[in-house]
C-alpha cells in the first residue's frame, strides 16, 4: 500500500502554494497554482525564498465558494493510539486558506455570502471526531481488509478507501483524477475512535472502538430521516470491535441507521414532530436497494427495531415489519422490541429478554479471528443491524451489550478469560468498556443530534441513576432548541461540506440573504409583551379584585392564543436550510437533479402528509400534479434554468415556496424543460 506521507510545510507565495513533504527521505513537493488552481509536483529548489512556511498536519482538500477556491489543511493533530503497529491521528484542528488575495471584488451580498459559506464550512470542521491514519486504511473493517486482491493492497489510500466513510472525499476530487498526488491526500474519517490497553489475569490487550459515520445522506436528526432512491439510511453508522493479544486479533461488527423506507419527521416547534410516511414513493425499491447493499457487505442481517409499538411510531414498525415480509428475504431477520415499554419504571434488567432473543443468531454470526501467524480463524457471518428513531441512545445501549457478549467468546477463545469468568466481573475493565461505549454514544449523538446522547449512565454504570433521569431532561431541552432553531444551518454546513450544494461559478444568487416573513418577528413580541403583561397584572394588582382578574385574563388570552398561532404555523419558525433548491425541483416537478438524492426533502421521499394528500386531491380531480410535469430527469442546463427562476420568484411577490411553485406551474408545463431521453428515478 502506499501511505500517505505524515509531516508537511506549508509555503506561502503570492502566486502560488507549496506543500512540502518532511518525511524522511521525502523530496517531493506539492505546487498550487493560486490563480489557474492548477496543481503539480515540483523540486524543492523551486520554492521561493520570500515564502511565509508554516507547519502542517494535512490535506482536507479544496472547496470553491463564492470568492473562489479555498484550500482546507489540518493544523493541529492528537494520537489517538496505534491499530495494528499503525498510529491512528485525531484531527483537532483547521485552516480555511483564500487562494484569492483580497475579496474587493465582491459586491457587499456576494461578501456576505462569502462569509456565510466559510462559517458552514468551519461548523462541520468544529464538529468533533475526524480521524485519519497515513498508513493504515481505516475506512475498512478487518474483514474486509483480509479478503482483497493483491491488486487492492498496493493501491493508495485515496484510490481503496470505502467511500460511503470518506468525508473528505469531494474537498479530495481535483487530487483524486491525478494518481501523483495521491501521497499528500489522506482520507478523513467522522465518528468516533478509542484504543485502550487493558489487562485481565495479568494478560494485557488492546481493545478498540471505531464508528465510521457515513457520509452518503448525512446530515442531522429531523432533516434527513428514511432514506433515499439509492438505498442509503440516514445517520448510518458502521461500529466495529477489535481486540489484538499476542499477535492475534479479533473484530465484530455491528451498523446502525434510519428506518430504510421513504420516511420524514420536519421541526414545527413541537416537541416530539409527528412522523410521516410518504405516500408517493417506491419504498419496496429503496427497501431492498438497502438490504442488497447490506448482505453484499456484511452478510446475513438481523434487524432488531426498538421503536415503540403504540403512538406516533406505530407506524413505522407497522410499514417495517410489512416490508420485511413482503420482500421475502431468507437473509434478513426482523426482530421488534419496544425498548421504552420492555425498560419502562427503571426496569433495565428487561433488556436481557433481547440479548437472549438473538442469542442463537449471534452465536452462528460469530466474529473475525486471525491468530498469530495471520491464518483467517473464523470469518463474520452476518451482522445486527439497530435502530430506533434517531439511531442515538436507545440503539447504543443494545449495541454495547450485543458487543459485550461478542467481547466474551472473543477473550475465551484468545485465552485472555478462564473457563467461567464473565466480563461483568472484571471490574477494572468493566469502567473501561462502559465509559468507551457511553463516549461512543455522545459522539455520535453530537454529531446527529447537537447534543450529548441519552441514558448514558445506564451505559456507564449498569442501572439507571435519577442523575441520569436529570441529565436526560437537560440534553432533551438542548435538542429541543438546536432542531428547531440552529439545524437548518448545521444541514446546510454538512451539504455544503460533502459537495451535494456547490456553489455555482455562472450564478452566485443564493438564498442566504432571503428575508424572514413577517410573522417571524410579529408574534412572538406580541406574545412576549402580552405575558409580560400579565405578569405585571398579577404582581401589580388593581384596585379591586375583579378589574385584576380582567386584566390578567385578557392578557393571559393575548398570550395563549398568540402561542397557539404560532405553534399552528411552527415550520414558519423554524430555522429550515435554505441550500436546497435541487429537492425543491424534485418536489415541484417530479423529475430529479443530479444531486437531489442526497437530500431529505425528494418527492420520492419525504413529502409531508399534507402535501401528498393535496397531490393526491389534483390527481383524483384530474388535474397534471408534479409527476405529470415532466417525463424525465432534469438537464443541468434545464434545472439551473429553473432554480434561477425559482430564485428570482422567491425573492419577488412569492411570499413562500407553494407561492412560488403556484406562480410558475405554466413554465413548468412546458415539455422543453425536461428531457425525455433519461428516465425518471423514483
Amino acid at each position: 500500500m502506499a501511505a500517505t506521507y505524515n509531516s508537511f510545510s506549508l509555503h506561502t507565495a503570492p502566486e502560488k502554494f507549496y506543500v512540502e513533504a518532511c518525511d524522511d527521505g521525502a523530496n517531493e513537493v506539492l505546487a498550487i497554482d493560486r490563480v489557474s488552481t492548477e496543481m503539480t509536483l515540483i523540486g524543492m529548489k523551486d520554492i521561493p525564498p520570500s515564502a511565509v512556511t508554516r507547519p502542517i498536519c494535512g490535506i482536507m482538500g479544496t472547496i470553491r465558494l463564492v470568492a473562489g477556491t479555498y484550500l482546507i489543511v489540518i493544523t493541529k493533530k492528537r494520537k489517538v493510539g496505534d491499530l495494528l503497529g499503525h498510529a491512528v491521528w485525531k484531527a483537532v484542528e483547521f485552516d480555511v486558506i483564500s487562494y484569492k488575495k483580497t475579496v474587493l471584488h465582491l459586491t457587499d451580498t456576494q461578501m456576505q455570502d462569502n462569509k456565510a459559506f466559510l462559517a458552514m464550512i468551519n461548523n462541520v470542521l468544529n464538529t468533533d471526531g475526524f480521524y485519519f491514519a497515513t498508513d493504515y486504511d481505516l475506512t475498512h473493517t478487518l474483514q474486509r481488509l483480509a479478503n482483497t486482491s493483491p491488486e487492492f493492497q498496493e493501491m493508495s489510500l485515496l484510490e481503496r478507501a470505502d467511500q460511503r466513510f470518506v468525508w473528505n472525499g469531494y474537498l479530495l476530487r481535483d487530487f483524486s483524477t491525478q494518481p501523483e498526488l495521491h501521497r499528500f491526500a489522506c482520507p478523513v474519517i467522522h465518528g468516533f475512535i478509542a484504543m485502550k490497553s487493558c489487562c485481565i489475569n495479568g494478560k494485557v490487550f488492546d481493545w478498540n472502538l471505531i464508528s465510521r459515520r457515513s457520509c452518503f445522506r448525512a446530515g442531522v436528526r429531523y432533516y434527513v430521516r428514511g432514506i433515499d432512491s439509492e438505498g442509503h439510511a440516514a445517520n448510518f453508522v458502521e461500529t466495529e470491535q477489535i481486540v489484538q493479544y499476542s499477535g492475534a486479533k479479533a473484530s465484530f461488527v455491528q451498523t446502525r441507521g434510519s428506518i430504510p423506507f421513504f420516511w420524514s419527521q420536519r421541526p414545527n416547534l413541537k416537541y416530539k414532530p409527528k412522523p410521516q410516511i410518504s405516500k408517493s414513493g417506491n419504498h419496496l425499491d429503496g427497501f431492498q436497494r438497502h438490504f442488497d447493499s447490506q448482505i453484499i457487505t456484511y452478510g446475513r442481517q438481523v434487524i432488531l427495531n426498538l421503536i415503540n409499538q403504540k403512538g406516533s411510531e406505530k407506524p413505522l414498525e407497522l410499514a417495517f415489519a410489512k416490508m420485511v415480509e413482503s420482500l421475502g428475504n431468507g437473509m434478513i431477520k426482523y426482530v421488534a422490541f419496544d425498548f421504552h415499554k420492555e425498560c419502562s419504571r427503571m426496569r433495565w434488567h428487561r433488556l436481557q429478554i433481547l440479548v437472549d432473543t438473538v442469542a442463537e443468531q449471534q452465536a452462528d454470526f460469530g466474529f473475525f479471528l486471525v491468530d498469530a501467524a495471520g491464518t483467517v480463524q473464523m470469518q463474520q457471518e452476518g451482522t445486527f443491524r439497530s435502530n430506533c428513531m434517531d439511531c442515538l441512545d436507545r440503539t447504543n445501549v443494545v449495541q454495547s451489550l450485543l458487543a459485550r457478549r461478542s467481547l466474551q467468546a472473543q477473550l475465551q477463545r484468545m485465552g485472555v478469560l478462564h473457563v467461567g469468568q464473565r466480563i461483568e466481573d472484571q471490574a477494572d475493565f468493566e469502567k473501561i468498556y462502559k465509559n468507551t461505549w457511553a463516549d461512543n454514544a455522545n459522539a455520535c449523538a453530537k454529531q446527529y443530534a447537537g447534543t450529548g446522547a441519552l441514558k448514558t449512565d445506564f451505559t456507564r454504570t449498569g442501572k439507571r441513576t435519577q442523575w441520569g433521569l436529570v441529565m436526560d431532561g437537560w440534553n432533551s431541552m438542548i435538542r429541543y432548541y438546536k432542531n428547531n432553531f440552529s439545524d437548518g444551518f448545521r444541514q446546510d454546513s454538512i451539504d455544503l461540506f460533502l459537495g451535494n450544494y456547490a456553489v455555482d461559478e455562472a450564478d452566485m444568487s443564493t438564498t442566504l440573504q432571503e428575508a424572514k416573513d413577517w410573522k417571524f418577528l410579529t408574534l412572538p413580541i406580541i406574545m412576549v409583551v402580552a405575558f409580560s403583561m400579565c405578569i405585571i397584572c398579577l404582581l401589580m394588582a388593581g384596585e379591586t379584585w375583579t378589574e385584576t382578574l380582567a386584566y390578567v385574563l385578557f392578557w393571559g388570552m393575548a398570550s395563549v392564543v398568540t402561542a397557539g398561532v404560532i405553534l399552528f404555523n411552527g415550520r414558519d419558525f423554524v430555522d429550515a436550510p435554505r441550500l436546497d433548491f435541487p429537492s425543491l425541483v424534485c418536489a415541484v416537478t417530479g423529475a430529479c437533479t443530479e444531486r437531489c438524492h442526497h437530500r431529505p426533502y425528494c418527492h420520492d421521499g419525504s413529502g409531508t402528509e399534507e402535501e401528498e394528500e393535496e397531490e393526491e386531491e389534483e390527481k383524483s380531480m384530474g388535474q397534471a400534479g408534479p409527476n405529470k410535469w415532466a417525463s424525465g430527469r432534469l438537464t443541468q442546463t434545464h434545472a439551473h434554468t429553473l432554480l434561477s427562476t425559482l430564485q428570482s420568484h422567491l425573492r419577488g411577490t412569492a411570499r413562500t415556496e407553494e407561492g412560488a411553485v403556484h406562480q410558475l406551474r405554466p413554465t413548468l408545463e412546458k415539455p422543453h424543460l425536461c428531457d425525455p431521453s433519461t428516465s425518471h428515478t423514483p
